[in-house]
């Protein structure tokens, strides 16, 4: 059945006030690494599972409400060329982000983080779509595959986005296909059998007071690529007149 005009243009508040968490949640993960990065305070964000689990959670919640997005732009027949108007924005972010990195961390610059990563794995979320149940087995192999394969020709900047590493490399950010985008199938996944089943989870009414995360969920690509350098900003600021 074609969703008619109005589904297919439909906002879900509940998955952008999802996205809306994800959000808020890697802006304050964010600020405390930057406190870190002028020595206001003193934490070891890549060994401390404090920190290392949170962004573990962080960029779940990011590719999974991605893949769920993507279930719910198939169910609505968004067509290819919609599609790559939104992929030519998340690539072309990542580029500033490379660009960016390079300038702070010029030894750790970001070749491969989440918007490198999401750009390859939208497109391959997007072909896998109406999977099926086919996703959720996809998802684990995905999951699990890098945990038992591992070879150093992956170890260098031109290969290791594929994710087969034997080393985690020296970057600021890294999120490889491999196994993420086991994250964002299930997404997909998740989001194809709600909309089919229990579309009403998914289309439901939010809270009044969420209405805020809702909106900031649906410009997540405009404040995460604004928050960082709003927070350095601020911050070089306050270590100057320190």
């Amino acid at each position: 059945m074609t969703p008619s005009p109005t589904a297919a243009s439909a906002r879900h508040d509940r998955l952008d006030a999802l996205r809306g968490v994800a959000i808020v949640w890697m802006a304050v993960f964010h600020f405390c690494f930057d406190l870190n990065h002028f020595r206001f305070i003193q934490q070891n964000f890549y060994n401390d599972p404090v920190w290392t689990r949170q962004r573990t959670v962080i960029v779940s919640m990011f590719l999974f409400c991605a893949g769920f997005g993507q279930a719910v732009a198939w169910h609505q027949r968004q067509s290819w060329p919609r599609f790559w108007k939104r992929w030519a924005q998340v690539a072309g972010c990542a580029l500033l982000v490379t660009a960016g990195s390079w300038w702070m961390f010029p030894r750790s610059y970001i070749s491969f983080g989440v918007l490198h990563g999401m750009a390859v794995m939208l497109v391959l979320v997007r072909l896998s779509a109406g999977g099926g149940r086919w996703l959720w087995l996809a998802g684990l192999v995905a999951l699990l595959f890098p945990v038992f394969i591992k070879e150093p020709f992956f170890d260098t900047r031109a290969f290791n986005w594929v994710g087969l590493v034997t080393r985690k490399p020296v970057t600021e950010d890294y999120v490889p296909v491999l196994p993420w985008i086991g994250v964002m199938l299930w997404g997909m996944a998740a989001g194809q059998w709600l909309l089919q089943r229990r579309r009403d989870i998914v289309a439901g009414p939010i809270p009044q007071v969420l209405h805020p995360l809702a909106v900031l969920g649906r410009w997540s690509l405009s404040f995460y690529m604004l928050h960082q350098p709003v927070l350095i900003g601020l911050l070089m600021v306050m270590s100057a007149l320190r």
